[in-house]
């Protein structure tokens, strides 16, 4: 009785091991030598007695992932080819991480005795050495494209800004003349863009209309490669323009309007006595007077004046290639803006007023706003609606 529960625990315990030595086996055998020293440094880190089959299984993920990288290093290495240094410098910081992770459990021992062979290259030079080459190759790979960029080709300075982006991040932040070089490639990469207002509708704005209208902050329609202007400026060269157009303007007469109406209500008004057909008040079984609601309907009249006005403005956004002088883009844009008050007064009963005749009631006529004011709302509603196709558009490049 008692060895059952015993010989359970054993095999419960044999379970338990058979799948780390198989999982560090089968990770091997199917070419994750990485994932295989990973798991078995976790399996051995913090033990102090440490299973033979994990050392050796550490061991030769180990040998293997080190002698696939430094093959496929040399490899590379052996074809000459600039470009191939990103990859090299790429297993280089592998090679970098593996040491680091298994050095921690050097020298490694298992409990039966057995010490693992671990060799370590001096990988701190050579990652330094492909670091140096790979930065070395995106930067004359960049001075190339600015080279280009300078001779008109505005994709190439984009780049090139990539290009020594990247090197920043991953190799050098700082290296020769790299911040000049961006620089350069953010001033050749950058379309500008020159925008503008046109009154073509035969009618005087606001003064300040225009400037409403291109009050867009910087962030509205600036990106990484495209900056908008609102004055002409000569040292700036203009690669396209947007001209918004104003074609229509539209403001209609100040309308008031009057009617009148009438609310109506049935409301409990007190009580009154149920009678019978002779006129005598009606009994209850108890002898009480029989009582019941007083119904009465009450009216209110109300005599209601609506104001009315209205502007619409409309135009087209077009855009035009500076350098072509052609137009690459059109799209109709257009706003309304409504004043509508509701001004009333009533008289009869007040509780037969609607929840709506309530809430204009002892309003006043207001003063009709002036025809410049209400076309400046416009411009506010324009902006929002240039922005947005203009973020749509793809003409600009």
């Amino acid at each position: 009785m008692n060895r059952l529960p015993f010989a359970l625990i054993m095999l419960l315990a044999l379970v338990a091991i058979l799948p780390a030595c198989r999982s560090t086996q089968d990770l091997i055998e199917s070419g994750d030598y990485d994932g295989a020293v990973s798991f078995a440094v976790d399996k051995l880190r913090g033990k102090k007695n440490k299973k033979t089959e994990i050392v050796r299984g550490l061991e030769l993920a180990f040998s293997k992932a080190q002698a696939r990288d430094l093959n496929t290093v040399r490899n590379l290495a052996a074809v000459d080819r600039p470009e191939n240094w990103e990859r090299i410098n790429t297993i280089h910081r592998q090679i970098s991480r593996r040491q680091n992770l298994v050095a921690p459990l050097l020298p490694l021992v298992s409990k039966e005795g057995y010490r693992a062979k671990i060799e370590f290259v001096d990988i701190a030079r050579l990652e330094s050495e492909s670091r140096e080459k790979a930065a070395e190759y995106l930067y004359v790979c960049a001075e190339d494209l600015i080279n280009q960029a300078e001779r008109g080709d505005r994709q190439a300075a984009r780049n090139a800004h990539r290009l020594l982006k990247d090197l920043e991040s991953r190799y050098f932040k700082t290296y020769r003349n790299k911040d000049l070089l961006l620089r350069d490639a953010v001033n050749l990469g950058t379309t500008h863009i020159l925008f503008e207002v046109r009154n073509e509708s035969n009618k005087i704005l606001p003064r300040d209309f225009n400037d409403r209208v291109l009050a867009f902050g910087a962030s509205d329609l600036d990106s990484d490669w495209k900056a908008y202007h609102f004055k002409p400026d000569p040292k700036i060269p203009v690669d396209y323009r947007v001209v918004f157009n104003i074609r229509q303007i539209d403001i209609s007469p100040e309308r008031v309007s009057e009617r009148t109406y009438t609310d109506e209500k049935e409301i409990e008004d007190g009580w009154e006595y149920v009678l019978d057909e002779r006129g005598n008040v009606k009994k209850d079984t108890a002898g009480n007077d029989i009582k019941r609601p007083r119904k009465l309907r009450i009216r209110a009249e109300v005599l209601e004046a609506f104001q009315t006005k209205a502007a619409r403005l409309t135009g087209m956004l077009e855009i035009y290639d500076a350098t072509r002088s052609a137009r690459v883009h059109v799209r109709d844009v257009g706003t309304e803006v409504l004043f509508e008050h509701y001004a009333s007064t009533f008289r009869g009963d007040q509780r037969a007023l609607t929840k709506d005749s309530r809430a204009r009631i002892g309003n006043r006529p207001l003063p009709f706003p002036p025809d410049s004011d209400m076309l400046m709302q416009a411009a506010d509603r324009l902006k929002p609606n240039i922005r947005d196709e203009l973020r749509r558009s793809r003409a600009i490049l």
